[in-house]
């Protein structure tokens, strides 16, 4: 019997949020769904992820609307599928199993077929109730194992460790970890276990090997997730296929390859190659991949890869005979476990159709694409691009600080810029540690849960204030305010269910997007309702005009001491009041800073004279924030 090969379609999701910045419309995403119902994937990544916070703060558009939508035109054709971080949904706090049971609960009454539940850690304790809740309501399970690596230490690096008493550790993520992992998964009763390589940084040979100790040792189907970032994307996918993968994940042509998982119409060759049955309707995805060619142009200008493939349809065009060679090259070499053949093959297929070039750097760092990017990025908007090699540098050790993490969303957002923070430490004279993310405080802390070693109880007393690890105790959990909005003709924030657990998930994001919501809707039936009135005599203008809004008073000149920005970031929350008396250390504004949250503490004790900053308002380093008299 032929082996089945299932395929999940990670354009809607993981595809555009991994080279497009999330930033599809629905309306881009309405052209495409004919096409998807006919096309008959196994499954259909469509929300999740970046996508609930971006199609609210850059699209002014409803999450749970995108996901019925999908729901409405697809049917039950293919199964929709979304991700999760488990207890932290899409935060960095852990919530209360109700949001957890009502966020559940409404994505799979709008239309979710699969939940991808992961945790930063790989602490199965953090997906226990996702995977309750979700088979509570008839959704299907997929528990991801979050693949990563140990940090590559030298052997002076050991010895100077040996020197101070420490011990570094040896290798944490055997093959044996990632099977203990997987097996604890499904015995909470996982549906399905991902492999799952946010970094792309999973070789050939040890994916092969992983599968089939997983298809070994576990019932439930296995699925691959890569990307194609550091050059192993589609080598590693053919050699998982070899290796008897249920499920591999992939993307369609024109939203494929580089940051993104491996092109579905080059597995459909070498599915074909390998004698592998794919139970796609390909003619459907070259008029998906049609589309997605012009929807790309639209999103020129958040276009990270700017490297358009080639144009190519399996069904339509014949390959030349030197490429044709170098697909059986890779077939040959996935069989015989020829690991450096199968990628040079599949190097060598990528570029004849254009595909991005491995991000070297990327591969050599052995760190996520999108984490190497954003530290970029902090960097820049620091102006200190001049420390970005030292930052890399400390990679290892601000990981191992912090008990190992694997380096996947949030944690290698949490690592990437303690790192950064570090760097600028030792720059600026200072001792490493003197400035720290709340989200740090709270990893070392052990309020995300079990690192895969032991923090240093004396660096845990350092950062945190704690010797013994501290969980996170939810019952001290503080729902999101809902206030009643006066100008929106006396409605709440959030009215309903979803719209509470989009202000429980996203309270800025949300408090935002629902606020412009109700304003729209008043002004819309305010215009109505005066369209429908019998015409009265013109007002004057001035008394028909709404009153202006009051501006901005202008702030007293500053005489006292000044509580400044260390970096520049977003205001997140002002913890004092004109009046307030403060002691020397305590925290007055919280700040939004590379991803992070950093409680920004007074230097001075006294009274607060004047808070000269709002709540979401940007700020640049340096920017007065609380005067201290």
């Amino acid at each position: 019997m032929a082996q089945k090969l299932l395929i999940r379609d990670l354009t809607l999701r993981d595809g555009q949020q991994s080279a497009f910045a999330t930033r599809m419309k629905q309306e881009q995403i309405d052209r495409v769904l004919p096409f998807y119902k006919d096309a008959k994937f196994y499954a259909m990544e469509v929300w999740g992820g970046a996508v609930p916070d971006s199609v609210m703060r850059y699209l002014g558009e409803n999450p749970w609307d995108r996901l019925e939508k999908i729901k409405a035109v697809v049917g039950d054709v293919s199964k929709l599928t979304a991700l999760s971080r488990g207890r932290n949904l899409f935060g960095y706090a852990p919530y209360t199993d109700e949001i957890i049971d009502g966020f559940c609960r409404n994505a799979i009454e709008s239309g979710l077929g699969i939940m991808r539940i992961f945790d930063a850690l790989n602490d199965v304790n953090n997906v226990k109730s996702t995977i309750k809740y979700v088979k509570k309501y008839g959704g299907i399970a997929d528990c991801a194992v979050c693949y990563t690596i140990d940090p590559h230490f030298t052997g002076m690096e050991r010895f100077k460790a040996m020197l101070k008493g420490k011990k570094l550790p040896k290798a944490v993520f055997t093959d044996e970890y990632f099977l203990s992992k997987a097996q604890q998964m499904a015995a909470l009763g996982a549906d399905m276990i991902t492999i799952k390589d946010m970094s792309g940084l999973i070789p050939p040979k040890r994916v092969s090997g992983l599968i089939k100790l997983f298809k070994k040792h576990l019932s439930v189907p296995i699925d691959f997730h890569t990307h194609c970032t550091p050059g192993y994307g589609l080598a590693s996918v053919v050699a998982a296929i070899e290796a008897g993968a249920d499920v591999v994940d992939t993307n369609i042509w024109n939203f494929a390859g580089g940051p993104a998982a491996p092109a579905i119409e080059l597995i459909y060759i070498f599915c074909k190659k390998m004698g592998v049955e794919l139970d796609i309707d390909m003619e459907a995805v070259a008029k998906i991949n049609k589309e997605l060619y012009t929807i790309r142009k639209e999103l020129d200008a958040v276009d990270a890869v700017k490297i358009f493939p080639n144009p190519f349809n399996p069904l339509t065009d014949e390959l030349p005979a030197h490429i044709d060679k170098e697909f059986d090259r890779a077939v040959a070499a996935a069989r015989s476990g020829n690991e450096a053949e199968l990628i040079d093959a599949c190097h060598a297929i990528e570029k004849y159709f254009n595909f991005p070039k491995p991000n070297e750097l990327v591969q050599k760092a052995e760190i996520p694409g999108g984490m190497y990017t954003n530290m970029v990025a902090q960097l820049k908007q620091l102006k200190s691009e001049s420390i970005l090699e030292s930052a890399m540098q400390l990679i290892p050790r601000v990981r191992l600080d912090a008990g190992l993490p694997p380096l996947v969303t949030p944690t290698s957002q949490i690592v990437g810029a303690q790192a950064v923070n570090c760097a600028l430490d030792i720059k600026n004279g200072k001792p490493m540690y003197s400035n720290v993310s709340n989200q740090f405080v709270n990893l070392v802390k052990g309020e995300y849960g079990k690192t895969p070693v032991e923090v240093d109880p004396e660096f845990r007393l350092k950062i945190a204030g704690v010797r013994e690890e501290t969980p996170y105790d939810t019952s001290k959990y503080k729902m999101q305010p809902n206030p009643v909005l006066e100008q929106c003709g006396g409605v709440k924030l959030a009215e309903n269910e979803k719209e509470v657990l989009l202000l429980e998930l996203f309270p800025l994001v949300a408090k935002n997007y629902l606020t412009e919501v109700k304003k729209a809707r008043y002004a819309a039936a305010k215009a109505k309702e005066e369209a429908a009135a019998p015409k009265a005599a013109e007002a004057p203008a001035a008394a028909a005009a709404a009153p202006a809004a009051a501006p901005k008073p202008a702030a007293a000149p500053i005489t006292g001491n000044v509580v400044a920005s260390p970096m520049p970031g977003r205001i997140l929350q002002v913890l004092v009041a004109p009046g307030d008396t403060v002691a020397k250390g305590q925290d007055v504004v919280i700040l939004e800073a590379m991803k992070m949250e950093n409680s920004i503490m007074s230097d001075y004790a006294g009274t607060v004279k004047q808070v000269l900053v709002a709540e979401g308002e940007t700020v640049a380093v340096d920017t007065p924030l609380v005067e201290i008299a």
